[in-house]
């Protein structure tokens, strides 16, 4: 067995002929970054389990655990840059640069709260960094493992909230946070209340089926790369979601993705025939289920949800207004009444209000994500945080969109639930910027081009298979 540098193996790779006669193995190497990959997968899990830990596991320990991915988060970048592992991108260091005059003006001119302004600045500092050493660290077949893994949980995670959904807020599987018995359900219609799932909050239900919904309709474009059953099995949860979790936020992702999904096939007309039997199986389904006395009451609350906000808020132009435009417009113009440092980072957050106000249910800025940003750090910090986050966004639009005329959906697909979220994610609620961090490293994981793999070719000779030489793919 003979073993060449990388040029060498290039070029013997190229002059190879790979006929019948020979076999390729690929040769198992350790990987370096095994260790950050666990601390990313370790991230992501108690992303998914972290309130079912504080609820359920080990409620008398709640509070600590709303942060207990944040020594992960520290972890892992503080390891990635001492690997010369962390891109120093112009995204990284003004956020960086953001976070740490924040700090000195929220003691400075703001609340001068220094536990406040920590857990504020731990956003930009610990979490949004991790982007990019997800993005580096993660390949392409990671992404793939966090896709399979996310379906195959799709079907518990459908079944546990359907159980949420017809129980009392009483019932063991709605407890609250400390395992509070009044519940951890929220509001919805006709007195039934939106199901939190595993995590902390309801919004949490809508961000993992969502995130859900750009693997399983990736999977189906390419469906030799996942189990059918499975695929199948995860579909239907998702659809039964959307009613179950009486959340309008989930249905808008899972409609992102039906868009995504079909400008995708419009660049690729042969995949039109696969996408319009979808369409029709889709349908099927659908009018099956409703028809079913398990699936019709959900549908009934959801539709009687959706109706009354619509109502409430101005109807679809005005939810979309109010809930995106108006919010992002508002902040900027709202700006000019804010102190040019702002009130403060972190004040935003609900840690921010407990610590400050005592209630951590109440807005001490804004709910809305632009209005926290300038209201925290003022138009000259926040705006800049607000601008890195929509050209990151922009970028990876784009990327992955001249990705697809090459069939290669995946960062599109993680793009369709990632480019809002990202933008506009509510970053001051823990699960929200999970989510989002997840997502952004996902996206620049899939864009990257995938790590070069040692093979091992072998030629067949007398019915023995003989070590001849070594190349690099």
């Amino acid at each position: 067995m003979r073993q060449f540098n990388n040029s060498v193996l290039a070029g013997v790779y190229n002059s190879l002929d790979l006929t019948k006669n020979h076999i390729l193995e690929p040769v198992k190497e350790r990987d370096a970054n095994l260790l950050l990959k666990r601390g990313i997968w370790a991230y992501f899990l108690l992303l998914i389990f972290e309130g079912a830990l504080r609820k359920w596991v080990l409620p008398g320990l709640a509070t600590p655990l709303l942060v207990v991915r944040d020594p992960i988060a520290l972890w892992l970048v503080m390891l990635a840059w001492k690997r010369n592992l962390l891109p120093a991108n112009l995204y990284v260091t003004v956020i960086m640069i953001v976070g740490a005059v924040g700090v000195i003006t929220a003691l400075a001119f703001g609340h001068g709260n220094i536990a406040v302004a920590i857990y504020g600045a731990r956003i930009l500092m610990f979490h949004f960094p991790l982007i990019f050493v997800i993005g580096r660290v993660f390949d392409r077949d990671d992404v793939i493992r966090i896709g399979k893994f996310t379906v195959w949980l799709t079907i518990p995670m459908a079944i546990l909230i359907a159980m949420q959904f017809y129980s009392p807020q009483s019932a063991w599987v709605n407890r609250g946070i400390g395992g509070d018995a009044k519940g951890g359900g929220f509001d919805g219609a006709m007195g039934f209340f939106r199901p939190p799932a595993t995590f902390s909050f309801t919004n949490g239900t809508a961000l993992f089926f969502g995130f859900a919904s750009a693997y399983i309709f990736y999977f189906w474009l390419t469906p030799k790369s996942m189990n059918r059953i499975i695929l199948i099995g995860a579909t239907l949860g998702l659809l039964m979601a959307i009613p179950l979790s009486i959340s309008r936020s989930l249905l808008s992702l899972v409609l992102a993705c039906i868009l995504f999904t079909l400008i995708a096939m419009s660049r690729n007309p042969k995949y039109i025939g696969k996408i319009m039997m979808a369409a029709v199986v889709l349908v099927i389904a659908i009018g099956v289920l409703s028809q079913t006395k398990f699936a019709a009451t959900p549908i009934a609350v959801f539709t009687d949800r959706f109706t009354n906000a619509n109502e409430t808020e101005g109807g679809v132009s005005g939810v979309f207004v109010d809930r995106f435009l108006g919010g992002m417009v508002g902040a900027i113009i709202e700006s000019a009444e804010k102190p040019f440092f702002g009130y403060g980072i972190g004040m935003g957050t609900s840690v921010g209000s407990m610590l400050i106000a005592g209630d951590h249910t109440v807005y001490l800025i804004s709910e809305g994500e632009w209005g926290r940003l300038i209201g925290e750090m003022g138009i000259i910090m926040g705006f800049a945080v607000i601008i890195i986050r929509v050209i990151f966004v922009i970028n990876l639009g784009w990327d992955s969109f001249k990705r697809v005329s090459h069939n290669d959906f995946l960062p599109w697909m993680i793009c369709s639930i990632g480019i809002l979220a990202i933008m506009q994610g509510q970053w001051a609620q823990p699960t929200s910027l999970g989510f989002d961090v997840i997502l952004g490293g996902l996206i620049v994981a899939a864009l990257r081009k995938p790590n070069r793999k040692l093979w091992l070719v072998k030629t067949i000779q007398d019915g023995e298979n003989e070590p001849e030489v070594l190349f690099i793919k």
